[in-house]
């Protein structure tokens, strides 16, 4: 009789914690956001959702053609006050878990974007797996405007064309909300977000008719690496910075580089892989990093006359890498140094990891320190492959014009 009670009363002791979906909502009741965009108008944000229609999303299509997201848009003293405000317009309430994308407007950016944080990772229908942008040159209300061919939702194309340029490109970085903050938060290293914009005309982007062009009047495009000193917006790297920042920071996934034959012409280098080992090292009782980047890839094209068969020239060629490479990556330091003095590759991270002693002394005037700090660098190239092709088809095609002649 006692094990029975004792069973009874555990059952309903797990009961009363099996509550149920109490905060259940049915989808028909919420209004699906994919996009959000953040802008600064006077002294209130300006808050664009992009929101999924669902009617055109799905398998069987109306019979009359519609937009497949819907914008909404209302200012506030705060961003949930104005996301709260969305509602006096749309008849379901904003649901942000299915979020891809966040864009900042570049005025806004530029005054700080620390107030928003909290909101973003507080909130608990925020995940942490959508990628934060800024649009370059123009508000966060323009980009997310945009009608986009190809793939149906804008969101998810900002999102996909993030992605693949990343890994493809090299010039750009895929940032989440949670490495945003570790980034902003931490001590010797600068936030970097990639900037978007309207290829084309941003106010004929918006309409329906640019999803029916073969050309469209207006789309998308991926730009260039934003620089930030804490949660302010300072400037913008070009693509040679871009790529040096990634491959210092092991983020290069893969790209292309044209190097110069001793003959004239070009030959591309696919970077397959590269990896960068940092060090700080204090020498004559000041920092100093050195860098050793290794870099393997293949022969992806030749516009010049060399012969891959002969031995001896993919170690020339592999050496040209290696000198144009280090010229490279030291110009695009120094200008970083020079131009932004804001230390995104994280040397005075490694600094302070190695030798907390000296970074005590040195951390509060971090960005007059890092302008002159000297950086050493190594690069080892190598190729692996160079192609079905043994030779240029160039080179046949010369060869046959001299038989012609």
């Amino acid at each position: 009789m006692k094990r029975m009670i004792l069973v009874i009363i555990t059952v309903i002791s797990i009961l009363i914690f099996l509550t149920g979906c109490w905060n259940r909502r049915e989808l028909n009741q919420l209004a699906i956001v994919v996009g959000i965009g953040i802008d600064k108008v006077d002294d209130q944000f300006l808050v664009t959702t992009q929101v999924i229609n669902p009617g055109q999303i799905a398998t069987q299509k109306s019979s009359i053609e519609k937009a497949p997201v819907i914008m909404y848009q209302e200012t506030g003293d705060t961003v949930f006050e104005a996301i709260r405000k969305i509602t006096t317009t749309a008849p379901r309430k904003m649901y942000a878990s299915h979020l891809r994308m966040i864009v900042l407007g570049e005025e806004f950016a530029k005054d700080g974007i620390g107030e928003i944080l909290d909101l973003l990772f507080r909130d608990q229908e925020f995940r942490m797996d959508f990628y934060i942008m800024v649009a370059e040159g123009m508000r966060a209300e323009d980009i997310l405007k945009v009608s986009t061919p190809l793939e149906k939702i804008p969101s998810n194309k900002m999102f996909n064309a993030l992605e693949t340029s990343q890994k493809e490109w090299s010039a750009t970085k895929a940032v989440t909300l949670h490495e945003l903050v570790k980034t902003i938060v931490r001590e010797g290293e600068a936030l970097v977000l990639t900037g978007i914009t309207v290829k084309g005309d941003k106010d004929l982007a918006n309409s329906m008719e640019n999803l029916e062009r073969t050309v469209p009047n207006g789309d998308l495009q991926i730009t260039n690496l934003a620089v930030f000193k804490k949660d302010k917006l300072i400037g913008w790297l070009d693509e040679m910075e871009g790529k040096t920042y990634n491959v210092l920071t092991n983020n290069e996934k893969s790209t292309t580089i044209n190097l110069s034959c001793p003959q004239g012409g070009k030959v591309v280098y696919e970077v397959k892989n590269s990896s960068t080992d940092m060090k700080a090292e204090i020498r004559n009782g000041k920092p100093e990093i050195d860098l050793n980047v290794f870099v393997e890839g293949d022969i992806a094209e030749v516009q010049c006359d060399m012969d891959l068969t002969k031995e001896g020239t993919i170690e020339e060629i592999e050496k040209i890498y290696e000198k144009e490479a280090k010229s490279y990556f030291r110009n695009a330091i120094s200008q970083i140094q020079q131009h932004h003095q804001a230390d995104i590759f994280g040397f005075g991270e490694e600094i302070h990891r190695t030798n907390p002693e000296i970074w005590r002394k040195i951390k509060g005037d971090w960005n007059e320190q890092f302008k002159y700090l000297p950086v050493n660098i190594k690069v080892q190239g190598e190729i692996k492959q160079i192609g079905t092709v043994e030779n240029s088809v160039l080179e046949k095609l010369e060869k046959q014009r001299e038989i012609d002649k």
